[in-house]
């Protein structure tokens, strides 16, 4: 193999040619309009445009991709995750094409692709399955039906989907045909494929799934087995290897069931066989993902292997470089997945400039996986991952701890995102003592947000009063009175800061105490008595609280502020706030937002009303897309459509009003 197109975009391109380079072999890259300036194009040898924005248009055509390998002479596509990675039309085009696909034979994707033929391979294995059936939207009162007879609650899912991409929980008779469209339209767009499967909904299971690996010999291993049971919508928020706390039969079964799936289709290259495990250890298959995972991260490093590399290895022809008995699974590792997200409102994507992005520095512990830089725009066309963040440690209570330190050090500004979210699950007792389960999420503590309020405008004091002093980082002022410090003769010295933060103005009145040694000053604000030093661009702070750093990014009026704790196991605060023009607040616009407003830029699928429709309150007035999923706005309040301002396939900005409905006249 001496070219490499990676017909995939992001974090994973980066990462297969992070390998490719090491092998030596020439890489290729395709992009959309949209990602002319992504990482993965700057970092290829060569990087080809393909024509459209939208990943319908780009990274899902098969015809483009295929032409693009011929014209960069490429011999052989590596599909990474997501798009065409489970198509075998693609597979098969590939072929044609003469040109190799890094992943197995088409015919192995048609077969684990339908998850119908794939429960069919594992009941004639004796493998535990869940009831359920399939069918299209011609078929909706046959599944309707099918579902009531296993009663309530239900999933629905895209037959040929993954990645929570086309999943509906369905609680009740009237939610399932809105919920069934919305599901079907999802795998439509993310998949190509609108087949759908309803099948029981089992409460409160953990999930896990092995790694399994086969090489065009025949010859195939086990990599052992991740929990992903942290999950949100049925996305995989945080992954570790081995799954912990389960019972060694369980995890031998699961292992033997994985193999002889993979075995009875001629299986190539990655695969990962996913099962549901219940309280009492039970597990049942749900469906085999035919190619390489989001999370393989912590399967390398706890089997001490490059999965990309066995990959290109293998569709090269080559045996596996290990066999069963040569592997072992060494130490623990954890991998969560930083989104461009907004945990707080109901983790609707967030779209725009990423101003500010610093990681950990990289070492045997610590792994970032990442396809965006600092500048970067975060688009509504596609998946919202910002990086990976893995770590590991020689047990599981290590890697939470390399995880944590990790996590406090990262900094992001310009998109919401769920930073903080995964620091708090990762801390959490509920994740660090168990047990694990795809609930998890929901039962996570809330933050105390009370608690850490007048220690954030304490923080804000801090910077806006001393991070752009002059004389205090260390320069000399132009002129005495450069110096705003509130300074009075035998006293202390009051200074008072104007904010606009989560919508407010904030005045904090904080003194500066007349004691000031070796560069330090002491502060006495809203109760907290610290002494502060400069450390370059950064204030360092001491106090009752602990050790702080604090650093800082702005743009125009509003200032990005970290602080992050040196010497305690307390979280980093993250801090958006505005120096002046109140309105302008994030906050505040959040507040003045109705729910029949664009929560996010995305894309219009669907408007269900038209001027003069009486809804009611949490009636569906529009659907849009974005990253690939649906969000519906709803009605706030019961009333009459007076207007409606967009139109199905329109790209609509986020707080576009969507829809105006004038209340019901009170009686």
């Amino acid at each position: 193999m001496k070219t490499l197109l990676i017909a995939n975009r992001g974090e994973i391109a980066c990462r297969i040619m992070r390998t490719a380079r090491a092998m030596g072999i020439r890489t290729v890259a395709v992009y959309s309009e949209t990602d002319a300036n992504a990482q993965h194009v700057v970092q290829a040898d060569v990087a080809i445009a393909l024509s459209g924005e939208t990943a319908a248009e780009t990274y899902l055509d098969i015809e483009q991709i295929v032409s693009a390998a011929i014209i960069a002479g490429a011999d052989a596509i590596h599909p990474g995750y997501g798009f065409l990675s489970e198509n075998a039309a693609f597979a098969a085009a590939c072929e044609e094409a003469n040109v190799t696909f890094v992943g197995p034979p088409a015919s192995a994707i048609e077969a684990m692709g339908s998850k119908a033929v794939a429960k069919d391979l594992m009941r004639s294995a004796d493998v535990p399955l869940l009831p359920g059936e399939y069918g299209t939207a011609a078929d909706i009162d046959r599944l309707r039906e099918v579902a009531s007879s296993m009663g309530y609650p239900v999933l629905l899912k895209a037959a040929a989907g993954g990645g929570g991409k086309g999943m509906r929980e369905v609680r009740g008779d009237g939610e399932f045909e809105e919920a069934f469209a919305s599901a079907q339209r999802e795998a439509r767009a993310s998949f190509g494929d609108d087949l759908m499967l309803v099948e029981k909904l089992l409460e409160r299971p953990r999930h896990v799934e092995v790694q399994v690996f086969f090489d065009q010999q025949g010859q195939g291993v086990a990599l052992f087995d991740r929990d992903c049971s942290v999950q949100r919508r049925y996305q995989k928020v945080v992954e570790e290897a081995p799954a912990p706390d389960l019972p060694e039969s369980t995890r031998s079964a699961m292992r033997d069931a994985a193999i002889a799936a993979a075995q009875a289709i001629d299986y190539v290259g990655a695969g990962t066989v996913e099962f549901l495990v219940g309280e009492d250890h039970a597990f049942y298959f749900m469906e085999m993902n035919t190619r390489l995972q989001v999370e393989h991260p912590v399967t390398e490093w706890v089997a001490g292997v490059d999965l990309v590399g066995w990959q290109l290895a293998i569709a090269s022809g080559e045996p596996l470089p290990l066999s069963q008995e040569a592997l072992n699974c060494t130490g623990h590792a954890i991998e969560v997945r930083l989104y461009a997200e907004d945990p707080d409102n109901d983790y609707l994507p967030s779209t725009g400039r990423i101003e500010r992005l610093r990681f950990p520095a990289e070492t045997s512990w610590v792994r970032i996986d990442s396809g965006v830089i600092e500048g970067d725009e975060v688009s509504v066309h596609f998946d919202p991952m910002i990086a990976k963040i893995i770590a590991r440690g020689s047990n599981r209570e290590a890697a939470c701890h390399t995880m944590l330190d990790a996590l406090r050090e990262v900094q992001v500004a310009g998109v919401a995102t769920n930073l903080e979210l995964l620091e708090r699950i990762v801390g959490s007792s509920n994740f660090q003592r168990g047990p694990l389960q795809t609930g998890l999420l929901a039962e996570l503590p809330r933050a105390d947000v009370d608690s850490v309020e007048a220690f954030s405008l304490a923080m804000m004091w801090l910077w806006e009063s001393l991070g752009r002093r002059p004389d205090f980082a260390g320069s000399i002022p132009s002129s005495p009175w450069d110096v705003r410090d509130g300074f009075r003769v035998n006293a202390g010295s009051e200074v008072l800061q104007d904010v606009v933060w989560g919508g407010k103005r904030c005045s904090i009145r904080g003194e500066m105490l007349p004691a000031r040694q070796s560069g330090l000053v002491c502060v006495d604000v809203l109760g907290f008595t610290m002494t502060v030093e400069a450390l370059g661009n950064a204030l360092l702070c001491d106090g009752a609280t602990g050790r702080w750093r604090i650093e800082a990014s702005q743009r125009d009026h509003t200032v990005w502020l970290f602080a992050t704790p040196l010497a305690s196991t307390s979280q980093t605060l993250r801090l958006e706030y505005t120096r002046q023009h109140p309105g302008a607040a994030r906050g505040q616009q959040k507040q003045a937002r109705s729910d029949q407003t664009a929560p996010m830029t995305g894309r219009v699928v669907k408007v269900n009303v038209v001027p003069g429709d009486s809804v009611e309150a949490g009636d569906v007035l529009v659907v849009l897309e974005a990253m690939k999923m649906e969000h519906s706005v709803r009605a706030a309040w019961a009333g009459q459509v007076s207007e409606v301002n967009c139109k199905q396939g329109e790209l609509v900005e986020g707080g576009t009003r969507l829809v105006e409905v004038e209340p019901h006249a009170e009686d």
